[in-house]
C-alpha cells in the first residue's frame, strides 16, 4: 500500500489495513486535550435563513484560550461545497473587526505581519471545495474570540423536494503518494505527498469515540416558503424540533432548531417537501453596478430551467462500468449498501446493455473470469454472476480511486458505441485526499462519458462527488442511510437511461451572453424531475424587457426543442454571488487540469473572487485588530483543534446503526408533514399490547403449519454460509415459471415463518429482564426490519404474476430473492434469531435450484416471510434492539 489513511493517533503505533497510523502526543488521536491545556474550540452556531430555494447562513465559531500564554488556534472545519462565503467578522476585546478579502498569498503576508508585531488576527482559507481552514492568532489568556462567516447556498431541488446539507465534519482521508520532505504545509496530522502536497491542510487530529462532548453546536434553520407551496420538512440524521403555524400546508415563516447536546460529527441534512409541480422555469436577470452604484449594461444571468412533462424519455441502449469503493473508509454500515446500491443497478439493465463491475482499494477486481476490459451484454446469467461476486465484496485497504476511473475510461472508450450512452457510476464515500490529481486525469476522458456519482456515508466528501459528477455531465446522489438508499436508488435508475433532452445549449436574444463565462463548462443533461441550473455574464444591446434567453436542445427521438424564456431584472446580490462561485469552481477544476494558460486562469480566478466577493481557494479572508499590541514580539503557543470522528465508520468505532441511521432516527420531531400531529402521536404510542403480538405470533404460525406440514429445520450454525446458487439457475434453457416454482419454496419458507415466530415469543422478555435484554443487544444498533418486510411484500407482489412470466423474468426474480436473503444474512452477526431466519430462507435457494416447486408455493412462501418479519419485529424488536420501542410505531401501523 503506498500511504496510509490520514488518521492520527495518540495511542502507540499500529499496524492495519491501513498502513501504519504514527503517534501524535501533542493532540493527536483520542485528544480530549493537549498536553498544555484544554481544546481552543468552545462552540459552532448555525443559523439559517431560507427563502423560496436559496439559504442565507451563517456560521459562528466561538475560540478560548485556556493557557496562560498567547495562543494560536487552527480548525480545519467543512462547509457547504455550493456556498458562496462573502463575509468575515472577528469579535474580540468588545469590537467588530470586518475581514477583507485578498489575494490568498498577500492575506497570509498580512495575517503573519499581524501576529508578529502582536495584533490579534484571524485568516480563512478554502483547501478543497468544502473544506476550510481558521486561524485565529494572538488570543490572550482567558480571552474569547468569534469568528462569523456568512454565505448564500443554494439548496439541492430534485423531485420536488428542496435539500439543505451543511457538512460538520471533515472526515479522514486517503493520502496517496510519497511523503515530502522539508517542512509541513499546514498543522494538520498527515504528511504532505506528491499525489497531495497539502495532506497536512486537510487532516485534523481526532478525537476517541466516546469522548465527552466539549464542543457545543447549535442549528436553528428559519424558513420562509416565499409563496411556494411547502407540504413537510424533515431531517434524516438530527433530531429536530419545529416552532411556526402549520395546517395542510405551511405558509407563514417556520423554526426549526437541533436538539443540544449534538456533535459535529456527520452532516445536517434538512428538506423541504413541496406540493405538486413547485419549481417552473424562469430566468432572472442582474445588472451589475459601477463604482457610483448604477447599473451598467453588463450582469449576471441565472436560468432555472425544468422540463415540460410532456417531453417523451426514450430509453436508449448503454454500455455501463460500475466502479465500487472496497477501502477501509467503507466498512460497516456503508459497505452493505453500496452493495446494494451497485446490484440494484445491475439489477435494471436491459439486454440490449452491456456492462463490467470492478470493486476497488489499492488494487482492481472484477467478477471471477472477467477482464477489466472488456463489457459483457447484460444477460441474465452475467447479472446474476455480477451479483454472486457483489455479495463477496468487504472493505479493506486503500482508496487508489484513480486507476479503477482510468480503466473504465479506457474501457469504454476502447469499444465501438455507436448510439449507446457511455455511462460510468462510481459508488464512495469519496474520502481522498488527491481530488486534483483524479480531475486532472480524467479531465479529457469524461468529454465522452456521463458519469453518475453515488456518495454513502454521513460526512460525505460532496464536493469532489459533485465535481466528478458535473465534469462528466452526469448527475450526484447522497446516501445517509440505508432508510434513504431506495429513494436514492430510484432517481439513478431514471438518470442512467438516456436524458429528457441532451446537447444543451444557450444563446441570448437582445442580450449578448459571454459563452467563457456560462457555467457549468459542461452544460449537463436535462433528467426527469432535476432542473438544468445555468448561469454567466451577459451585455445588453437592447431593453432587457425586450430581450431573452433562449435555451436549445435535442430531446429523446432526436428532435429539436427550443425555448424562449423572458429574463426578470433583479437587485438581488446573491445571484452573482452564486455564479461567481460556480465560475471559480470550474476555473478551479481547469486549472487543476491543467486546460488552459495556468497564470490567465490564476488571474481570472482572483478577479472573479475579489470583483464578487467569494472566497475561492486563491484568497482568503483576513481581519487584523489594530486597536492595541497585545503580545509584543509575537511568540505564541500553536494547538490544532481535534475533531469528532465520523458518524458511521466502521473503521473508527462510530458504525452505531447497522441500517445507516443516526440513533436519532426515529425521533418524532424529526420529519413534520401534514399530518404531523397524527404522526407524532403514533411515535410517541406505547408499545403494541402483548395480546395483539401473541396474536400475530400465532396468526404466523398457524399459516406456516398449513403450509409447511412438518418440515424439517436446518441445523443450527453461528455463521452460515449462503449455499450457492446453482450455475444452471440461470440458463435460459430453464422451464417455465409453472413448473419451476413450488411448494418445496412454499415449505421452506413457511418453517423459517413458524421458527421466528417461535423464537420471538421465546425471546419476548419479562418487565423485569429488558434492561438486561438490551445490556445484550448486537453491538451494532437498532436494526429495522421494515425495510425487509417492504421488499419481500414487493416480492410477493411480482410472485403473484410468475405464472404469466417467462423463465429469463422468473431468473431475474430469483436474483432479487437472493438479494433479499444477502442483506438479511448480512445482519445476522451476533443475532441468533436472525441467523435463523437467514438459515430458512437460504432453503428457498436450495428448492429453487431443484425446479420443483409451483407458483402457488412461492406466493404463501412469501406472505409467510412477510409476516415472520413483522412479528419478529413487533415481538423482539423492543428487547433485542436499543431503538426498539421507539419503533413500534412502525409495527403498530406497518406500512407494508
Amino acid at each position: 500500500m503506498s500511504a496510509p489513511m490520514s488518521v492520527p493517533m495518540s495511542v502507540p503505533m499500529i499496524e492495519s489495513g491501513f498502513g501504519t497510523f504514527e503517534r501524535d502526543r501533542e493532540a493527536g488521536f483520542g485528544a480530549l486535550s493537549t498536553a498544555r491545556g484544554n481544546l481552543p474550540l468552545l462552540g459552532v452556531a448555525v443559523n439559517a435563513k431560507i427563502t423560496g430555494l436559496v439559504a442565507e447562513v451563517t456560521v459562528e465559531q466561538s475560540f478560548k484560550n485556556a493557557f496562560s500564554e498567547p495562543l494560536e488556534a487552527t480548525y480545519i472545519f467543512p462547509l457547504p461545497d455550493r456556498a458562496a462565503t462573502n463575509r468575515l467578522v472577528m469579535t474580540v476585546a468588545g469590537r467588530e473587526i470586518v475581514g477583507i478579502l485578498k489575494e490568498r498569498g498577500e492575506a497570509r503576508e498580512e495575517f503573519d505581519r499581524a501576529i508578529a508585531t502582536g495584533h490579534r488576527a484571524a485568516i480563512a482559507e478554502e483547501e478543497r471545495p468544502g473544506v476550510f481552514t481558521m486561524r485565529v492568532g494572538n488570543l490572550m489568556p482567558k480571552e474569547v474570540a468569534k469568528v462569523t462567516l456568512t454565505m448564500t447556498v443554494p439548496l439541492v431541488f430534485e423531485d420536488g423536494e428542496g435539500t439543505l446539507r451543511f457538512p460538520l465534519v471533515v472526515a479522514p482521508r486517503y493520502i496517496p503518494g510519497a511523503a515530502l520532505s522539508g517542512a509541513q504545509a499546514g498543522d494538520g496530522v498527515a504528511e504532505d505527498t506528491d499525489a497531495v502536497p497539502d495532506a497536512s491542510r486537510i487532516s485534523p487530529p481526532v478525537l476517541l469515540p466516546g469522548m465527552p462532548n466539549a464542543v457545543r453546536l447549535a442549528i436553528g434553520v428559519d424558513i420562509d416558503p416565499a409563496g411556494l407551496p411547502l407540504a413537510g420538512v424533515r431531517s434524516s440524521l438530527h433530531a429536530i424540533v419545529a416552532s411556526g403555524t402549520y395546517g395542510d400546508r405551511i405558509t407563514g415563516p417556520l423554526r426549526i432548531e437541533i436538539r443540544p447536546g449534538e456533535r459535529l460529527d456527520r452532516d445536517f441534512i434538512l428538506r423541504l417537501a413541496f406540493m405538486n409541480d413547485t419549481l417552473v422555469t424562469a430566468a432572472v436577470a442582474a445588472p451589475l453596478k459601477n463604482e457610483q452604484g448604477q447599473a451598467t449594461k453588463q450582469g449576471v444571468f441565472r436560468v432555472t430551467f425544468m422540463p415540460p412533462a410532456s417531453l417523451m424519455r426514450v430509453v436508449k441502449p448503454k454500455d455501463v462500468i460500475f466502479v465500487l469503493d472496497q477501502s477501509g473508509s467503507m466498512g460497516g454500515w456503508k459497505m452493505v449498501a453500496a452493495r446494494r446500491a451497485v446490484a440494484r443497478m445491475v439489477d435494471t439493465l436491459t439486454s440490449q446493455d452491456r456492462f463490467n463491475v470492478y470493486a476497488f482499494d489499492d488494487q482492481i477486481t472484477p467478477p471471477k473470469g472477467w477482464r477489466e476490459d472488456e463489457l459483457k451484454p447484460a444477460t441474465d446469467r452475467n447479472r446474476f454472476h455480477a451479483v454472486e461476486f457483489l455479495a463477496t465484496v468487504e472493505a479493506r485497504g486503500g482508496t487508489e480511486m484513480a486507476a479503477p476511473l482510468n480503466t473504465g475510461c479506457d474501457a469504454l472508450l476502447a469499444q465501438n458505441a455507436g448510439e449507446r450512452e457511455r455511462v460510468i457510476v462510481l459508488v464512495t464515500d469519496g474520502q481522498v485526499g488527491n481530488e486534483d490529481q483524479i480531475v486532472a486525469a480524467l479531465a479529457k476522458p469524461l468529454q465522452h462519458i456521463r458519469v453518475f456519482t453515488v456518495g454513502i456515508d454521513r460526512a460525505v466528501n460532496e464536493g469532489f462527488l459533485r465535481r466528478l459528477a458535473t465534469l462528466g455531465a452526469g448527475a450526484m446522489e447522497l446516501v445517509e442511510g440505508e432508510a434513504r438508499l431506495d429513494e436514492a436508488m430510484d432517481r439513478i435508475h431514471r438518470k442512467l437511461g438516456t436524458p429528457l433532452l441532451t446537447d444543451v445549449s444557450i444563446r441570448g436574444e437582445g442580450i449578448d451572453i459571454e459563452p467563457d463565462t456560462v457555467t457549468p463548462d459542461r452544460i449537463a443533461a436535462v433528467f426527469a424531475g432535476s432542473p438544468l441550473e445555468v448561469a454567466g455574464r451577459y451585455t445588453e444591446h437592447a431593453p432587457l424587457e425586450r430581450s431573452a434567453i433562449v435555451i436549445s436542445a435535442k430531446d429523446g427521438t432526436g428532435r429539436r426543442f427550443t425555448q424562449s424564456l423572458a429574463p426578470q431584472r433583479t437587485e438581488n446580490l446573491a445571484v452573482g454571488r452564486m455564479w461567481a462561485r460556480s465560475r471559480v469552481r470550474a476555473l478551479e477544476d481547469r486549472y487543476a487540469s491543467g486546460n488552459g494558460d495556468q497564470a490567465r486562469l490564476e488571474q481570472e480566478l482572483v478577479q472573479t473572487s475579489l470583483a464578487f466577493s467569494v472566497l475561492c481557494r486563491f484568497t482568503a479572508f483576513v481581519a487584523v485588530d489594530k486597536a492595541e499590541i497585545v503580545n509584543r514580539g509575537g511568540k505564541q503557543h500553536r494547538v490544532t483543534q481535534a475533531v469528532d470522528p465520523a458518524s458511521g465508520w466502521g473503521m473508527l468505532g462510530t458504525d452505531d446503526a447497522a441500517d445507516g441511521s443516526a440513533p436519532q432516527a426515529d425521533a418524532p420531531e424529526m420529519q413534520m408533514s401534514m399530518d404531523m400531529d397524527e404522526e407524532a402521536a403514533s411515535m410517541e404510542a406505547a408499545p403494541e399490547p402483548e395480546l395483539k403480538q401473541r396474536a400475530k405470533a400465532d396468526r404466523a404460525e398457524r399459516i406456516s403449519k398449513s403450509i409447511a406440514a412438518g418440515a424439517p429445520m436446518p441445523p443450527r450454525a453461528k455463521s452460515p454460509a449462503p449455499a450457492p446458487m446453482q450455475a444452471q439457475a440461470m440458463s435460459p434453457s430453464r422451464p417455465s415459471a409453472g413448473s419451476a416454482i413450488g411448494s418445496a419454496v412454499g415449505g421452506a419458507i413457511g418453517a423459517a415463518a413458524g421458527a421466528v415466530a417461535k423464537l420471538a415469543q421465546k425471546a419476548k422478555p419479562s418487565k423485569k429482564g429488558k434492561k438486561e435484554a438490551a445490556r445484550e443487544a448486537p453491538k451494532n444498533g437498532p436494526v429495522d426490519l421494515g425495510a425487509y418486510a417492504r421488499r419481500a411484500d414487493e416480492l410477493l407482489q411480482t410472485a403473484r404474476t410468475l405464472d404469466t412470466l417467462d423463465s429469463n423474468a422468473v431468473t431475474l426474480f430469483m436474483i432479487r430473492v437472493r438479494s433479499l436473503v444477502d442483506d438479511l444474512q448480512s445482519l445476522s452477526a451476533g443475532d441468533d434469531q436472525i441467523a435463523e431466519l437467514v438459515r430458512c430462507f437460504l432453503r428457498f435457494e436450495d428448492a429453487y435450484a431443484k425446479a420443483d416447486v409451483s407458483a402457488s408455493g412461492v406466493k404463501t412462501a412469501l406472505e409467510a416471510l412477510r409476516e415472520a418479519l413483522l412479528v419478529f419485529g413487533a415481538t423482539s424488536g423492543e428487547a433485542a434492539h436499543p431503538a426498539g420501542a421507539a419503533r413500534q410505531s412502525f409495527w403498530k401501523k406497518p406500512r407494508v
